[in-house]
């Protein structure tokens, strides 16, 4: 039996000496430290909003602090995940930390609103492109079997944050000063970086690859456009305004000419040929579905617990905490179920009924209904989202060309990221119809001040009247949950698409001067 040529691709099993399990070890933990911090940069900052307000002023620009991160980061994803492809993991997260950090300073240094907005833009190009990059490089040190386990145990990572960033960044701005919620990425930041540098081999040097330009600004716009019509439309937007239409027009023609690039491109940013694998396609349909129903609900549980339950902001934002023990629970279950069995296909099916079940138990809710059972319907919705998170970036894994791992992870995070942003538009424009009706037929044309619904203007009105605003306020979100549970069984409707292609026990590993995975087999999708 002759020994591999050094130039060609070889099957390896899983790391069994020592030395090679720590350097595994070690760059798992380095993957869940920068996804981590990506993470919480995230989900920080919405505690010390007002705070920040205080200080700098710009109330009507306070939603951009938000937006701005998300915006980059949708962009940044694919960008740094094709680039993680074409030049290898480690050098791309130390890039996106450095740019990570370099934006964490420039929000702690702030002297004004719109600056701190630029930092957070900063922030999340990032931010976004350590998320996907970090899951990424666990397909580079793992056999597919093993990846459901890890990325598993990544999505609670994800799950966890969203957990501890509001309760962290309440912390600092109560014992420090809002720029801490900032400055504390920096120690962070620089350990992931020393323990990448260890961690991660170099991609050894080659002839320097062709960088579609053109395809990742057209994308870029596309992306740009996309998030901004369903972030500022008809809020900071009229709807039927001429900046919508511009928008609308710019997402169009960005497209069209991003396809038309993109079939002509050497090494394109999101190869088209991506979009004829099963798998790739039917996991982010889940992904985008269920992005909008999670996101799109998220921001409604408090509320509903601060305006109708008449509980304190910080106690009231705690009910989110069983959705994310319920996602942080069976994401890691579910890689475990993947690693042990190699079967992966009918759990997102059967999540995502659970996802719809506990939307619908949402549905039923009033000012009457017991707080425990609140808290049973979202712990069930967690439950069905967390093997989505999971199964749905190690499905994709395993289905696309190793040379476009990245940007097959990527799209992932990018297609939750744009289903959250439709969600989170239309529920809100829903809540807010289904609000201004029920109120109007009440006699009533606002709530306190500029309309605008506050706590203190609920505690304003006469027994009678707080009785059946309330009410009115709960009956307006009973749609808003009931879409949810549509999306739920929509969802698992789409998964069951998907097909169970076969995780391996080895792990291919590219040698120097190798040459890239062939296309896949003209894989049909389900729709085709």
């Amino acid at each position: 039996m002759t020994a591999s040529p050094p130039d060609m691709k070889t099957a390896a099993p899983m790391p069994s000496e020592p030395g090679e399990k720590m350097r595994v070890r070690l760059a798992i933990t380095a993957a869940a430290t920068v996804l981590f911090l990506a993470s919480l940069g995230q989900t920080s900052v919405s505690t010390a909003l007002p705070i920040i307000v205080g200080e700098l002023g710009g109330l009507d620009h306070i939603t951009w602090v938000i937006t701005a991160y998300l915006l980059a980061s949708t962009v940044g994803a694919p960008v740094m995940g094709k680039l993680g492809d074409l030049f290898g993991r480690r050098a791309v997260l130390q890039a996106g930390i450095g740019v990570f950090l370099t934006g964490s300073v420039f929000c702690a240094l702030a002297p004004s609103m719109w600056a701190l907005v630029a930092g957070r833009f900063v922030q999340g190009l990032g931010g976004g492109g350590l998320i996907v990059v970090a899951m990424a490089t666990v397909a580079d040190v793992l056999p597919p079997r093993e990846r459901g386990r890890v990325q598993g145990a990544l999505g609670a990572v994800f799950g966890l944050s969203t957990v501890v960033g509001p309760l962290a960044g309440g912390f600092l701005v109560q014992h420090l000063t809002w720029q801490w919620i900032f400055w504390i990425n920096l120690p962070v930041g620089l350990a992931a970086f020393v323990v990448l540098s260890l961690a991660l081999e170099a991609r050894p040097s080659r002839a320097r690859p062709s960088i579609d330009y053109l395809g990742a600004v057209l994308l870029a716009v596309t992306l740009s456009c996309a998030v901004l019509i369903f972030s500022v439309g008809g809020v900071n937007l009229p709807w039927a305004s001429l900046g919508m239409a511009a928008l609308a027009a710019g997402m169009v023609l960005s497209l069209a000419g991003f396809i038309l690039t993109e079939r002509a491109a050497k090494e394109p940013i999101l190869p088209l040929s991506l979009f004829r694998i099963n798998n790739f396609v039917v996991s982010n349909l889940v992904g985008l579905i269920v992005g909008g129903a999670m996101f799109g609900t998220i921001t409604f549980i408090p509320m509903f617990m601060q305006v109708v339950k008449g509980m304190a902001p910080s106690p009231s934002g705690m009910f989110l905490t069983p959705m994310m023990l319920g996602l942080v629970g069976t994401s890691a279950l579910a890689g475990r179920i993947m690693a042990r069995t190699g079967r992966y296909r009918m759990m997102p099916v059967f999540s995502t009924l659970l996802l719809g079940l506990g939307m619908a138990g949402m549905a039923t809710i009033d000012a009457a209904t017991p707080n425990g059972l609140i808290l049973l319907f979202v712990f069930v919705a967690g439950v069905g989202i967390g093997p989505v998170m999971s199964i749905g970036v190690t499905a994709i894994q395993n289905a696309v060309p190793r040379e476009t791992v990245g940007v097959g992870t990527a799209s992932a995070n990018m297609f939750r990221l744009i289903g959250g942003s439709i969600g989170t538009a239309v529920f809100g424009a829903m809540f807010a119809t289904g609000l201004a009706t029920r109120l109007a037929a009440l006699g009533i044309d606002g709530i306190g001040p500029g309309g605008r619904l506050t706590g203190a203007a609920l505690a304003a009105l006469a027994p009678e009247a707080h009785a059946r605003v309330v009410a009115a306020i709960a009956e307006s979100l009973h749609p808003v949950f009931w879409s949810a549970a549509l999306l739920g069984l929509l969802a698992s409707a789409a998964a069951l698409l998907m097909r169970e292609r076969p995780l391996e026990d080895v792990l291919i590993v590219h040698r120097a001067g190798s040459q890239p995975d062939p296309a896949p087999e003209p894989e049909r999708t389900a729709a085709e």
